[in-house]
């Protein structure tokens, strides 16, 4: 993993302030949802992706189905249906 060379203070209440130009760059936008990922001893901030919860793809913007509280991709609803109908 590359250093983006930049130290911040973790505040009282816990908060990191991720520099501007990299939200920029990540198209970071107020209210994105991100996934924070503890790897050892290292933490990893990322973009939030929904994943199927059938296969674990990832999910293409609105290329999935949602039942109840779970996201199924389109691939996995069609097996599903030809399974029903057999």
């Amino acid at each position: 993993m590359k250093s983006i060379g930049v130290v911040r203070k973790i505040d009282d209440l816990g908060r990191v302030t991720l520099p501007k130009e990299d939200r920029t760059i990540l198209t970071l936008e107020e209210n994105t949802c991100v996934e924070i990922v503890r790897e050892g001893e290292e933490i990893i901030i990322r973009k939030y992706q929904e994943y199927c919860t059938v296969c674990s793809e990832k999910l293409d913007n609105k290329n999935y189905y949602e039942i109840g509280n779970k996201l199924i991709c389109r691939e996995c609803a069609t097996k599903f249906a030809k399974k029903v109908q057999e």
